[in-house]
């Protein structure tokens, strides 16, 4: 009989150097390129706390501090805790699952949930959780592996690759990428779920949705002609909810 595959966290965790050298080389982190332009416009101005869920090595808690925000991050690898602790302690980081956060009720009033929510095994227990953490009003800002990215793939590199879906989009299903660059190796573990898994688990608990967005790839995030073919489809997703009733 085969071993029961680990859940997500033991598998980032297991990950958790490769993502601290890959983060931290500049050019390769997504953040910077893809989404810091687009997503921070979403979050509103600073108020009396940030919850960072799913923070990582800290990239966007740090960015947020800086900003103004009285943040807390939360993940549930111990190294990336360990090393965002490391790298700002003036941010607090807490070890814990995402469906189980040591925050009292009401305890703030934005979660940024960045590029972490298509990352845990629970994802209606980690929305539950948000919103009881929230204050009623409270936002959620978050940003996930678009569901028709993790749907499919081309079918080459060439620009005009058509794209493919096998199987059902429907279906939520583990999968792995791996991704090697200038020396540079990491394998990012996620579960593909269709988009409405994530806005009937914000309807569920109480969440309305105020924006959505599907940015465009940046032209300098494509590298070369080849990766011009990620800008004719969503490759991530944008979202802000208010917490209308608990």
């Amino acid at each position: 009989m085969s071993s029961p595959e680990p859940g997500l966290r033991d598998a980032w965790e297991s990950e958790a150097q490769r993502w601290i050298a890959w983060t931290r080389r500049p050019g390769h982190d997504s953040y910077e390129q893809w989404h810091r332009d687009a997503f921070l416009p979403l979050l509103p101005a600073p108020g009396r706390r940030t919850v960072d869920v799913g923070c990582g090595e800290g990239r966007v808690s740090r960015g947020l501090r800086a900003a103004g925000h009285r943040v807390v991050g939360v993940d549930g690898s111990p190294t990336l805790v360990a090393a965002a602790r490391e790298a700002d302690p003036s941010v607090p980081v807490v070890l814990a699952d995402a469906a189980a956060l040591p925050l009292a009720d009401d305890a703030a009033d934005l979660v940024v949930a960045f590029m972490s929510l298509h990352d845990v095994d629970d994802l209606s227990g980690a929305v539950d959780e948000i919103a009881r953490v929230l204050v009623p009003g409270g936002l959620l800002c978050l940003a996930v592996v678009h569901p028709v990215n993790s749907a499919g793939g081309f079918v080459s590199r060439r620009a005009d690759s058509p794209y493919v879906i096998e199987g059902s989009y429907f279906a939520p299903r583990r999968y792995a990428d791996r991704l090697e660059r200038d020396g540079l190796g990491i394998t990012f573990h996620s579960v593909h779920r269709p988009l409405e898994a994530y806005t009937g688990a914000l309807e569920r608990s109480g969440f309305v949705i105020e924006a959505l967005r599907e940015p465009v790839a940046p032209v300098e995030a494509v590298r070369d002609e080849s990766n011009s073919r990620w800008q004719r489809l969503p490759v991530f997703l944008h979202l802000r909810a208010r917490l209308d009733w608990r």
